[in-house]
């Protein structure tokens, strides 16, 4: 029979009351220690940014006087003392709003402020995306309606099968004859996992961990499980409008049988929600109700690859400590740096179509960059519509399916110029506002300048005459996203929010101190979609690192084939590797700087290199170009941004601009040539050898919107 639930009895306590449970033990310290009272937020460490109706609080003091908390002035007398010597409190009943909470002990004091939200946000992501489409059915939850999209809780239960095979389980008590069993800390433990699904942040969330057969408690160690988080973010790109079918995915073996709890949600989906900031959020306050319900962890790892890359950087950066340490697979930087490449391989397809045979195979792909030029018609096909005004809409799929965007609200600009637009850019209008001209969220799509073909052009593969004419004839987009004959210029104002508010990420903020293990994997020629991931993005990160932090030193890259026993082989060791990682930062208690721990701490196992087979690693340094058995093993391209001249770190939006001079060219060009090129760049050709147009210094990390300019939480 199932144990007593434990937490039910604390519901009684009603919402008036603030229950912080078990016994009131006295706090020690040790002789001579005179260190005063502290209390501190463990499910946020950010107390301004607390949402839900809970918050866990930590309180230490010294010597033997008993401990008390008050809230709002109502005394609360139960904590639970841990091996630390501190005490934990689940405050519950909270509401939006301001909280006050003091605790005090032998004549010490101390107090903090708690400001809540509301579980359905936002917090800091500013004024929510309208309409929104409710997507909870989707999850098996009850159907829900706009705006908040909120469905009550549901818990199931799974369980592992001895075939590998997970399986719902009406009774987790129960024990079928083939349940499997893992270990974890020694201990063979039934494999059953409990799975809570709810809405937060108007997302679904989905958390996933062993059961022990007890409800979880943030006051109980729960002993099936590591005490260490998993969030696993999807992949994708697109414009938002609904609540997603998808998460990032919490039933994997890989974390759940070594005893790791996994969360993600549907906004954690890029595919669902393009917005990192949006992301950033959600993961926090999914994050928040995890550690409410089962206490504190010791570290949360970040997981996913594509667009689940891009949030585990981004949020490094710009929200840092949510995420302690990331693994980001087949990675990108940010979602305007890579989805800007997929706009110029539409105007390159749009350009070769129409000169039909002008430019060979191989020219194709020396004016690309890609090992094959398959990969741009993979960005056109599959991509480039996130630079338009609704060609990427989720539309739905059936005339009785109200789980997406319906078609009669989507954006036209003749019968519906006010419907629902699903660009990239849309995703961002809290950061780039909207112009006010056009309708259209200000966009940072800019090619003035740029000179596509150009390391083509120097390196002999395409001639004088091809250059002139693609750069002639490239055009660029309107605002609409349509290509247009006129090159695109981006919005000054979206162009400085993007630097400022880290949205092409610098490495300044958070990323400097952030363990990094960019699993590489080889796709670059694996067919449609899969040849997006192309293997230089790696090194773009690395490069942004370097040029803001003087070193990358805190990111390795581990390359590996796309087979299923290579993929398990890298899983398996740089998530263990990871773990050790974070294990061995938490346990340095010297008064080195947190950046210079990280990269003193990492094991002395992991280095970049790359698997040769399943059972053969080799560590090496990586480099682009590649160079040793890793770079012939694992050739990597480039791609049309990097083959017109824009240094590695691919952070320029728009670029600063400087006359044409002919002398800067290995060719000569005839005299009509040389008039053309002048009359396609009028104001000037990039000149990456100064900084970006409209770059400036990043913000700071934890920036906040809903007034007319950010702001930053501290």
């Amino acid at each position: 029979m199932r144990r007593a639930r434990r937490r039910t009895w604390a519901a009684a306590l009603g919402a008036a009351a603030v229950a912080l449970l078990a016994a009131a033990v006295p706090a020690t310290a040790s002789a001579g220690d005179r260190p005063g009272v502290t209390i501190t937020t463990v499910s946020n460490p950010r107390p301004d940014l607390v949402s839900g109706t809970e918050v866990l609080v930590r309180v230490t003091a010294p010597g033997l006087a008993p401990v008390r908390l008050r809230v709002d002035g109502r005394p609360v007398d139960r904590l639970t003392r841990q091996a630390d010597g501190s005490f934990l409190g689940l405050v519950r009943g909270l509401r939006p709003g301001a909280r006050h909470l003091a605790a005090d002990s032998g004549g010490r004091r101390a107090a903090v402020t708690v400001v809540d939200h509301a579980a359905s946000g936002p917090v800091f992501s500013g004024p929510q995306q309208q309409p929104f489409y409710c997507e909870t059915t989707a999850f098996g939850l009850a159907p829900a309606g706009g705006p908040a999209c909120s469905a009550p809780t549901v818990v199931s239960y799974q369980y592992r099968t001895t075939g590998g095979s997970f399986l719902s389980l009406a009774d987790p008590d129960a024990r079928p004859a083939d349940l499997a069993t893992t270990k974890v800390g020694g201990r063979t433990v039934p494999y059953v996992v409990r799975v809570e699904t709810g809405t937060i942040d108007r997302a679904v969330y989905q958390i996933a961990a062993l059961y022990d057969g007890d409800d979880p408690s943030p006051l109980r160690r729960n002993t099936s499980w590591n005490q260490r988080l998993i969030y696993t973010f999807g992949g994708g790109c697109d414009g938002g409008h609904h609540q997603g079918n998808t998460t990032g995915g919490v039933l994997d073996d890989l974390f759940l049988s070594q005893g790791y709890a996994v969360a993600s949600s549907s906004l954690n989906v890029l595919e669902n929600n393009c917005s990192t900031i949006i992301s950033a959020e959600a993961a926090m306050m999914v994050k928040e109700h995890f550690i409410t319900t089962y206490g504190p962890v010791a570290h949360t790892i970040g997981w996913g690859g594509s667009g689940g890359s891009i949030q585990q950087y981004d949020i490094a950066d710009a929200y840092p400590g949510i995420l302690d340490g990331i693994i980001p697979g087949f990675s990108f930087p940010d979602p305007f740096t890579v989805v800007g490449v997929a706009g110029d391989c539409r105007l390159l397809n749009r350009y070769f179509a129409e000169q039909g045979t002008a430019f060979d195979s191989a020219q194709r792909q020396a004016a690309a960059g890609f090992l094959d030029y398959d990969s741009c018609q993979s960005w056109d096909d599959n991509y480039a519509n996130r630079l338009t005004a609704a060609d990427s809409c989720n539309k739905e799929i059936a005339a009785d399916d109200n789980t997406a965007i319906p078609t009669s609200a989507i954006y036209d600009p003749v019968t519906n110029p006010s419907g629902v637009k699903c660009s990239l850019a849309e995703q961002y209008a809290n950061q780039f506002g909207r112009d006010p001209k056009t309708g259209f969220v200000r966009g940072l799509v800019d090619n003035v300048g740029v000179q596509y073909g150009l390391t083509a052009l120097e390196h002999g593969r395409i001639s004088p005459a091809q250059f002139v004419d693609l750069n002639a004839k490239i055009g660029g987009y309107d605002a609409a996203g349509q290509p247009v004959a006129k090159r695109s210029e981006a919005d000054p104002q979206a162009v400085r929010a993007a630097y400022r508010d880290d949205i092409v990420p610098s490495g300044a903020n958070g990323l400097r101190t952030t363990p990094i293990i960019d699993q590489r994997v080889a796709i670059d020629t694996a067919g449609p979609l899969l040849d997006i991931h192309t293997s230089q993005w790696s090194f773009v990160m690395r490069a942004r690192l370097e040029k803001t932090n003087r070193t990358a030193a805190n990111q390795v890259i581990i390359e590996n084939q796309y087979t299923p026993d290579q993929l398990a082989a890298a899983n398996a060791y740089e998530l263990g590797a990871m773990d050790r990682w974070l294990t061995a930062v938490e346990a340095d208690h010297s008064p080195r700087s947190r950046q210079d721990k990280v990269i003193a701490d990492k094991p002395g196992d992991l280095g970049d290199g790359c698997y040769l087979s399943a059972a053969e690693r080799i560590k090496q340094p990586l480099t682009y170009p590649p160079t040793g058995a890793c770079g012939t093993a694992y050739p990597i391209g480039s791609d049309p941004r990097l083959q017109a001249g824009v240094p590695l770190a691919e952070d320029v939006v728009a670029c600063a601009l400087k006359p044409v001079d002919f002398s800067d060219y290995p060719v000569s060009f005839t005299s009509a040539e040389r008039a053309e090129l002048r009359a396609t760049f009028p104001r000037g050709v990039c000149d990456y050898s100064r900084p970006a147009a409209g770059q400036e210094s990043t913000g700071g990390a934890w920036l906040g919107y809903g007034g007319r300019s950010p702001h930053r939480f501290g």
